[in-house]
């Protein structure tokens, strides 16, 4: 046990192997001592030192020494591929998010050629620039169609890429927006009037518009986002109509205008004389 001490801690940093916490036999003459292990972050592993003897030798020899994990032992969680780690909002500027080549959500569109057009992402031309060290990824025009053709059908379809939603991808998506702004969230039980009939409600193109649209409300919880025809809240255009307040009457005036009037009345025109008509006598007491 002596050997098996010195070796784990020649192994480890000074002071950290502790007690002797118990020896397994591995077979013949080969045994392993475990050791409590004082580092921090490590609670509950061990330090494993296996020491053998040969057969009618007199000296033990060190095999392996090794740090464990015990049966209470602080793990990291399992490795999770940064695909499945992934989550929406992650992405930030300057982020790039490949897809894979087999990708379920993706299949490929109609380019008019058993090549992808010089603008797609799995090109020759752009995997060659992408390879370069001062690479840029640049939008490129597609060549010019003529009117009636096959290709211009295609592009205004927009199927003229490389690749385009298959079929799991729009179900998926589907799922995904019925789940955040669907018929069975709270706020939809408790709307007036779904969005089928909300003024707010931009209709989508494809296949999705029968059952989805955009809402365009800035006062509602699903501003610019994508909502179900069957969703609802409490801004609905219908749900409550203001009426239209009545107009005010006309003015009673139809002039606007300061008449002036004189504090004391003009002489000769008030009800009393200004100066006496004859002679008054005193008038006083007897």
């Amino acid at each position: 046990m002596d050997l098996a001490r010195e070796a784990a801690e020649e192994a480890a940093a000074p002071g950290v192997v502790g007690e002797h916490v118990g020896v397994v036999s591995e077979g013949d003459r080969v045994v392993t001592h475990y050791f409590e292990a004082k580092e921090p972050g490590y609670r509950g592993w061990r330090w494993a030192v296996t020491v053998a003897r040969a057969s009618r030798a007199k000296n033990v020899t060190l095999d392996e020494t090794v740090l464990l994990p015990g049966a209470d032992a602080l793990l990291a969680p399992e490795w999770v591929p940064w695909s499945e780690r992934l989550r929406p909002g992650d992405m930030g500027p300057g982020d790039l998010l490949p897809t894979e080549a087999e990708d379920l959500r993706l299949e490929p569109g109609w380019s008019g050629e058993d090549e992808p057009p010089p603008n797609s992402l799995v090109s020759e031309e752009m995997a060659q620039l992408v390879d370069a060290e001062d690479a840029e990824l640049t939008d490129r025009p597609v060549a010019a169609t003529s009117r009636g053709s096959i290709a211009a059908v295609a592009e205004e379809l927009g199927t003229r890429r490389a690749r385009v939603l298959s079929r799991y991808g729009l179900m998926e998506a589907a799922d995904r927006w019925d789940e955040a702004f669907g018929p069975r969230t709270p706020m939809a039980q408790a709307a007036p009037a779904t969005c089928v009939s909300c003024a707010f409600l931009i209709p989508m193109a494809g296949s999705l518009k029968q059952a989805f649209g955009v809402c365009a409300n800035e006062f509602g919880p699903a501003d610019g986002h994508v909502v179900s025809l069957a969703y609802g809240c409490g801004g609905h255009s219908e749900a409550a109509v203001m009426p239209t307040p009545p107009k005010p009457a006309p003015h009673a005036l139809d002039t606007m205008r300061v008449d002036a009037y004189a504090l004391r009345p003009e002489r000769g025109e008030g009800s009393v004389p200004a100066e006496a008509d004859g002679a008054s006598e005193d008038l006083g007491h007897s």
